[in-house]
């Protein structure tokens, strides 16, 4: 018996999770479908295309769409009639689990991908988190993070709960192209003499720290002069004030920012270091980077917020810095600079921890909710 699956994702350029699941359910007993909430072509959207994998683009720019977006909806889930429906990220949440509890389907899943940031930052849109867990049957939660405020802070059972950690494809980040890490550096101009070359990948966000890891990048810079940084994922809403701080703490030669880059592994390839500093424990619900940089190899300086606060072990895999602070960020980046014994020791055992999130495990968890949920325990 196949199951039959709706996911409905919202306004998603890529995204390599989500890319592993559609290829990984494949051939599963899944029949997979995709409903994409956004506004025209995307790269996942190319992706699916690519693979073979049916998906259907809705959108949602602006209130009247949002309303042909309710029935366009309504009119697949009909038309499919899928045993589960699945969603990610908010509106994809609040409209596809409405119209999936409206048209009856019996099992009703969300992957919760945020943490505290609505209570730190947008109280008045928990009202929303907590309709959304009402709406659902099942909740992934994808960390111990997650898990704990969709239990102490929004009250929903545990029993309602299953654990999925992200996963990615390991060898894509252990076994880069050097041509290709070659390339993009000339595509960014980065010079060739330039080193240490220390990257960040987080949206311009307050939560995310970069307002605590630039002043740290500028004295580096002063120690270092041939030092270079990358800024990637260069775009979100405090974009104002960290270009600010940027213009001020370092000349504009002196480093790049990227809104989107596809070839995320070359982009790892890159860096001789790595740093992410979420601004406290529980603000980032997982935190993707902290196991691709240990995938790539890349030595790191962290704060431990979302997963990491499960698997980042200080002088272990990492070092770990105090939240909001410069000058530990500072001081971390040059032990890991000066103490080759320390950077060894750290990449050797971030590629170990990195095995735990393989795309294997990942496709697996996500076929084990799936037969839980819809088949006989006689039938799995």
């Amino acid at each position: 018996m196949k199951i039959k699956v709706i996911q409905i994702i919202a306004n998603t350029n890529k995204s390599l999770a989500f890319e592993i699941i559609a290829k990984g359910l494949m051939g599963n007993n899944i029949e997979l479908h995709y409903i994409l909430l956004q506004n025209g072509e995307t790269e996942f959207s190319k992706y699916l295309e690519s693979i073979g994998v049916k998906h259907y683009i809705i959108s949602i720019k602006g209130k009247t769409n949002i309303i042909k977006a309710f029935f366009n909806l309504f009119s697949l889930l009909i038309s499919i009639k899928p045993d589960i429906v699945h969603t990610h990220m908010r509106e994809a949440n609040l409209i596809g689990l409405l119209v999936a509890k409206i048209v009856f389907i019996k099992n009703r899943i969300y992957t919760r991908h945020h943490s505290t940031s609505n209570w730190e930052y947008h109280p008045k849109a928990v009202k929303w988190d907590k309709f959304t867990n009402y709406l659902s049957t099942h909740i992934v939660s994808i960390s111990h993070n997650v898990t704990t405020v969709l239990t102490l802070k929004e009250d929903v059972v545990s029993e309602k709960i299953t654990y999925i950690p992200h996963g990615i494809n390991i060898n894509n980040f252990k076994n880069t192209d050097e041509k290709r890490i070659i390339n993009l550096k000339n595509k960014y101009n980065i010079k060739a003499n330039s080193h240490p070359i220390i990257g960040v990948i987080s949206r311009y966000i307050h939560l995310k720290g970069l307002q605590y890891i630039i002043p740290a990048f500028s004295d580096i810079k002063k120690k270092y002069p041939e030092a270079f940084f990358v800024f990637a994922n260069a775009f979100g809403n405090d974009s104002a004030h960290i270009k600010n701080m940027l213009s001020q703490h370092l000349n504009q030669e002196d480093y790049v920012e990227i809104t989107f880059e596809n070839d995320l592994y070359s982009l790892y390839g890159m860096f001789d270091f790595f740093v992410h500093a979420p601004i406290n424990k529980e603000i980032e619900a997982f935190g993707q980077t902290y196991i691709e940089s240990l995938a790539a190899g890349v030595p790191s300086v962290f704060t431990l917020s979302g997963i990491a606060n499960e698997i980042i072990v200080n002088e272990y895999n990492a070092l770990v810095v105090n939240y909001q602070s410069s000058s530990e960020i500072l001081e971390s980046l040059q032990r890991l600079i000066t103490d080759d014994k320390l950077r060894k020791k750290i990449i050797e055992n971030g590629l170990q921890t990195s095995q735990y999130f393989s795309d294997k495990s990942y496709i697996e968890n996500h076929l084990n909710l799936y037969k839980n949920i819809c088949l006989p325990k006689d039938k799995k």
